[in-house]
């Protein structure tokens, strides 16, 4: 079965490789998301009995945990103090803060990896473990980032802020797709759910990252191909190659 029509269940994106690969393979894309996020809101936020106030530092690993965050605080009438110290997995997800705060006025620490378990980031909390931390989360989220706060032996607080929900499907939006990509595990879960009696049959199913893959074979279904591993570090050059493999390359 040749591709023709390819189900990127994200946004889409600012990356113009898509668009190209598109262009070159006269593929048609359709950017889809399987998933959304909500926020929670004040009255549920209320019902984790946290007070944002006993805190004095925070963590982030997300710009929408951040929107979030400050969301909440605007709708509960929280006032952040200028002494708030705001711990980020990147430089970037730090630079987002900006939308909220005024950036040079604070005490802003970063890592380098985007991970939790970034030495550099790790080494500022460490310094700053007398802090009483609150950690932003959704309400999927995984253990090892408490696992790295647990090792740094800081005193913190899980919050959930938000929560990722299926994004339904409607009873008239068409499903004809010759290959579905897939960027984690809720994005199969919604497939599951909006589709119960799905049949893959000839359907190529790509994902990003082993997580993703694990659901993906945990749901019954075939995976055609994986991204993010040494042989397909992208996804754009694995989708490339599957189409390749089934139409030709291109004239």
């Amino acid at each position: 079965m040749k591709i023709k029509k390819i189900l990127i269940s994200q946004p889409k994106p600012t990356d113009d490789r898509f668009n190209e690969l598109s262009r070159r393979y006269d593929v048609e894309m359709v950017f889809r998301p399987f998933i959304k996020v909500e926020g929670l809101t004040a009255k549920e936020f209320r019902q984790q009995k946290i007070n944002i106030n006993d805190f004095t530092a925070i963590v982030f690993t997300a710009k929408t945990a951040i929107d979030h965050f400050f969301r909440l605080c605007e709708e509960m009438r929280i006032t952040i103090p200028d002494t708030m110290k705001y711990f980020c997995t990147s430089e970037q997800i730090a630079n987002y803060l900006q939308k909220y705060i005024v950036y040079r006025k604070r005490k802003i620490f970063f890592g380098a990896t985007g991970k939790l378990d970034d030495p550099q980031l790790q080494a500022s909390m460490s310094r700053h473990s007398k802090e009483k931390f609150l950690y932003a989360v959704s309400d999927v989220h995984s253990d090892a980032g408490t696992n790295v706060l647990d090792n740094i032996g800081l005193n913190y607080t899980k919050a959930v802020m938000y929560r990722t929900v299926s994004n339904n499907f409607g009873p008239d939006e068409p499903f004809d797709y010759d290959m579905l990509i897939f960027f984690s595990p809720s994005g199969i879960d919604s497939l599951m759910k909006n589709f119960p009696d799905f049949n893959q049959g000839e359907i190529v199913i790509g994902c990003l990252g082993q997580a993703t893959a694990q659901a993906v074979e945990a749901a019954g279904l075939r995976l055609d191909f994986q991204a993010g591993t040494a042989a397909n570090p992208s996804i754009v050059n694995a989708i490339e190659k599957c189409i390749v493999e089934r139409n030709g390359a291109p004239e």
